[in-house]
């Protein structure tokens, strides 16, 4: 453990970038040989569009990681955080705990108010409208989304009073999760299910890019899946039945043109007052 919190402590940019196009590497092989869905698409366009809007997102993190890392080291500093106040445990359990809520404030609970928020949907529609899932969609969010994202990273960070070294470690985790959550790999039915009850499975995020609600509703976790279980937000769809993308913008010029992507959270709301409503 302690390993792991001496590399996590001062990993080099390089490595975390590696860990980014390794995942993306790894499971782009193995969709192309196990494919969930054999989906009639370019692949390589598709991937393009997406691997455009990772860029951003590195970007808008690199510009903002100031931020991030004067809130860690406040918050050791001063002491505050849910971390700071529990009693004295084993490293293991701290760290668990630690990535737990981070995950519940950064991922889950920002995830669900886009969902919720008329202008946060809006963005993050960007993501939902691709109608080809595969391990690429995982970075598919629009500049204006990574920035919320970071936001609730940031906060995540303060609430929780996380060191440097555990918000690297979960950084590493959520991309890896992501990647494998939205790939399109085809895992044997009670794997899937087994790793749903802790993680989020491969089967279990899919049911959140399925086109209508109440399913676009539902599955927002992303490391962790205690936190839908908890909450009350899983749900199951048999993958025979999934569809991918939202039932306002399945139209190819809508979907899957960059421009029209980035425009899309200026435009006028069609999908929070209709898909909202389906």
């Amino acid at each position: 453990m302690n390993e792991i919190i001496s590399y996590f402590s001062t990993i080099p940019s390089s490595h975390r970038s590696l860990i980014l196009v390794g995942g993306i590497t790894i499971f782009w092989l193995i969709e192309n040989s196990f494919p969930l869905f054999k989906m009639q698409y370019k692949k390589w366009p598709h991937a393009g569009i997406n691997f455009f809007f990772t860029f951003t997102t590195i970007v808008v993190n690199f510009i903002l990681a100031f931020i991030l890392i004067w809130t860690a080291a406040w918050t050791i500093d001063h002491n505050f955080g849910i971390l700071q106040w529990l009693p004295e445990m084993p490293l293991w359990l701290y760290t668990l705990i630690g990535l737990l809520l981070l995950d519940l404030v950064g991922a889950y609970l920002a995830h669900l108010v886009e969902h919720k928020v008329k202008i946060l949907w809006q963005f993050h529609l960007v993501h939902h409208t691709d109608t080809w899932i595969d391990t690429t969609t995982a970075n598919r969010h629009h500049p204006g989304e990574s920035v919320v994202r970071f936001v609730f990273t940031t906060l995540g960070v303060l609430i929780v009073g996380t060191p440097m070294w555990m918000v690297f470690l979960y950084q590493s985790l959520s991309v890896v999760a992501s990647q494998f959550n939205h790939a399109n790999i085809s895992l044997p039915e009670k794997l899937d299910n087994f790793l749903s009850y802790f993680i989020v499975s491969p089967n279990m995020h899919k049911v959140h890019h399925h086109y209508i609600l109440p399913y676009t509703d539902s599955n927002y976790g992303n490391i962790f899946s205690i936190w839908d279980r908890l909450f009350g937000t899983f749900t199951y769809l048999p993958k025979d039945q999934l569809i991918y993308g939202v039932d306002t913008h399945m139209q190819p010029e809508e979907n899957n043109e960059l421009k029209n992507l980035l425009k899309i959270p200026f435009q006028k709301s069609r999908s929070f007052k209709n898909s909202k409503n389906h």
